[in-house]
Order: C-alpha cells, then structure tokens, then sequence
C-alpha cells in the first residue's frame, strides 16, 4: 500500500451546527461542497480538508477521524483485509472513494482515493 498523504481530519459530533459555525466563523475556514449531506467540510490552504459530521451512532458522542490518500483504495483495502484488518465496504462521493477502518489503537481512520481534483 502507498500511503500519499493526509487529506483530510474530521470530526463526528452531537454538536454539529456548533461545531460547522465554529470552523467557519471562528477559525474562517472557507466551506466547500463535499459532494454529500453526510459531512460538512472546510478547505485548508494546503489543499486538504477538516470535516465536520454528525455522530456515528446516536450517543456515541464526539470521535475524531483521519483520511490517508491512497494511490488505489482496492488494493488498500485487500492489503489491509489480507492483513486481518475489518475495512468497511468503500463509499463515494463526489471527489472521493473511501473506506474506514479501525486500527489497532482503537480509533477510526479512512483510506481515501482521489477522484477528480479539489475544486477551489
């Protein structure tokens, strides 16, 4: 697997409205369309990205996430499943294909393919 860079941290939250008015108001983050209602999500001048969504599972509270940028996600994904690893089945959206996984510190990370370029 070839690990490119980060593309992006998120985090999930009950307090969501708070947190995307915070992002954008407090920290002046610029917002951009993530191709889903799933996410809010905020460009960085770096080219990559802070999202902002609602919890994963009701009272599961606030969780943070990091995306890796892959070269390929389905080779990702097998290396990390021939590895033992639980990957979730990959997803899309407009600029993306993704997949998460826990690792073994517990937490949640996403491999993340570029579709197109960011827009900006």
């Amino acid at each position: 697997m070839e690990i490119l860079g980060l593309v992006f941290a998120g985090t999930a939250t009950p307090h969501r409205a708070a947190m995307t008015t915070f992002v954008e108001q407090t920290l002046g983050l610029r917002r951009v369309d993530a191709g889903t209602a799933d996410a809010d999500m905020f460009a960085l001048p770096d080219g990559s990205g802070f999202a902002v969504s609602d919890e994963r599972e009701d009272g599961g509270g606030t969780s943070r996430t990091v995306g890796l940028r892959v070269a390929d996600l389905s080779t990702a994904v097998a290396e990390l499943a021939s590895a033992g690893v639980e990957v979730d089945e990959p997803g899309e959206n407009d600029q993306y294909r993704y997949a998460h996984f826990i690792a073994p510190d517990g937490d949640l990370y996403e491999l993340v393919e570029e579709l197109r370029p960011p827009q900006g």
